[in-house]
């Protein structure tokens, strides 16, 4: 059990707001030095680890793409088509997104949405514009980056909760063979879907009422920002 204080140094890593990678590569090396590897060996499993998973660089091909789209006009066709769509806020627009990327999550289809192919080129944009439209002026950076933290939440509670019930995912077989193994139970990857559907429809409750919240938030916080705006500025003393 000594192995678990590398799971210690993870969660003490992000409390004081280290790099994630620095951090998971720092817990890692504790956990194989205490579980009695030697520095090679360690150095040998972080070797098979990236080879056996040579899909999570994926991101460095994309990301060029991405850039080309963007520089020919990606995110101003996006801005364009919410402003067509005149009743839909930028909470509601969020909400909508939301749903669409747990149901595709819950059928294994991870790969449609992301923070790089999806929600910095399309969702933010689409979600800013909608914002500016109902504010019936331009966001100030504050709120702006307020509402791309927003866009980012709804695609990452929707991934996180959703995939879960999809039987083939990585996270479920994981449980099941380890829980299988480890205490001689007869787990099948099903009952952990379908306990995950409940998850995931409270994650989208309690979510989606938080992102129609953010119209009310955005209009109560562009009223103070255009009140602050309008005051006269503090006059000078004179001696």
């Amino acid at each position: 059990m000594i192995v678990l204080l590398g799971v210690v140094v993870v969660i003490l890593g992000f409390v004081t707001r280290r790099n994630p990678v620095l951090v998971v590569g720092v817990a890692g090396v504790f956990t194989g030095l205490i579980g009695g590897m030697n520095p090679l060996e360690v150095l040998a499993a972080f070797g098979r680890s990236f080879a056996d998973s040579r899909s999570v660089t994926v991101f460095a091909v994309v990301l060029p793409v991405i850039g080309l789209l963007e520089r020919y006009g990606l995110r101003e066709q996006a801005r364009r088509l919410i402003g067509r769509l005149g009743s839909l806020s930028a909470g509601r627009f969020l909400t909508v997104y939301l749903l669409i990327r747990q149901i595709t999550a819950a059928f294994g289809l991870n790969s449609i949405g992301g923070p790089a192919q999806t929600v910095r080129p399309l969702v933010a944009p689409m979600a800013e514009a909608a914002a500016e439209r109902t504010a019936g002026a331009a966001l100030p950076e504050r709120l702006r980056e307020k509402v791309r933290s927003y866009a980012a939440s709804s695609d990452t509670v929707g991934l996180f909760f959703g995939e879960d019930c999809f039987i083939a995912i990585g996270s479920i077989l994981l449980i099941t063979g380890f829980v299988n193994s480890t205490y001689h139970q007869n787990l099948e990857p099903t009952q952990l879907a379908l306990w995950a559907i409940p998850l995931a429809v409270c994650a989208f409750l309690v979510h989606g009422a938080r992102l129609l919240l953010l119209d009310r938030q955005l209009q109560r916080e562009m009223a103070l920002a255009a009140a602050e705006h309008d005051l006269p500025l503090p006059k000078e003393n004179s001696k």
